[in-house]
């Protein structure tokens, strides 16, 4: 059986992956992930010029390969959704953690929003289409950052809170954030 052909830069960032489990993405050479996919040290900086471009790529390929978000319409998908993603981020901690530390950089990069940011914006067009782009905007920013690898590690390191706990103060702030909104914002389910 063929195996379908993986292109370089994928190649780089799954050897990475690898070596996440038993080094700090510090730790991890540029080097080391040459010899791991078989190429040149110049192919890798060709690929990742600097740590930061590397880190905010191994990051968004953690993200769908590893944590996909399951989609969701509303308030309550949301909280499943975030529910399974905070108890997968307790399974590979490693690999939460290169999120929430490439949430952290920010590289002058023109791309387009992420995939969560897109669907909280969505959710929120249907659960309150009422709000006004300011607060919409507003809301769409905290709902991001409470479901975020940023969150969960902070609580985890912190607080060593488990997925469960997280899920829990994730839930709690949630509702303080849409407490403060007016009743006739949100939609009834």
């Amino acid at each position: 059986m063929m195996e379908e052909p993986v292109d370089t830069a994928t190649a780089i960032l799954a050897s990475a992956a690898v070596l996440l489990r038993e080094h700090t993405f510090d730790d991890i050479s540029y080097r080391a992930l040459a010899d791991q996919v078989g190429i040149s040290e110049r192919t890798v900086y060709r690929q990742y010029p600097t740590r930061a471009h590397l880190l905010a790529a191994l990051s968004n390929w953690i993200d769908q390969t590893h944590f996909p978000l399951p989609p969701f319409v509303t308030v309550a998908d949301f909280r499943a959704a975030v529910h399974e993603r905070f108890r997968a981020f307790d399974a590979s901690p490693a690999y939460a953690f290169v999120g929430a530390r490439a949430s952290t950089i920010s590289l002058t990069l023109d791309a387009e929003p992420a995939y969560i940011t897109r669907a909280i914006e969505a959710m929120l067009d249907v659960s309150a289409s009422t709000l006004n782009r300011r607060d919409r905007r507003r809301i769409a920013a905290s709902l991001r950052y409470f479901s975020s690898a940023m969150f969960w590690a902070r609580l985890r390191t912190g607080f060593d809170l488990d997925a469960g706990e997280i899920c829990d103060a994730f839930d709690r702030a949630v509702d303080a954030m849409l407490a403060r909104l007016p009743d006739a914002t949100w939609a009834q389910p």
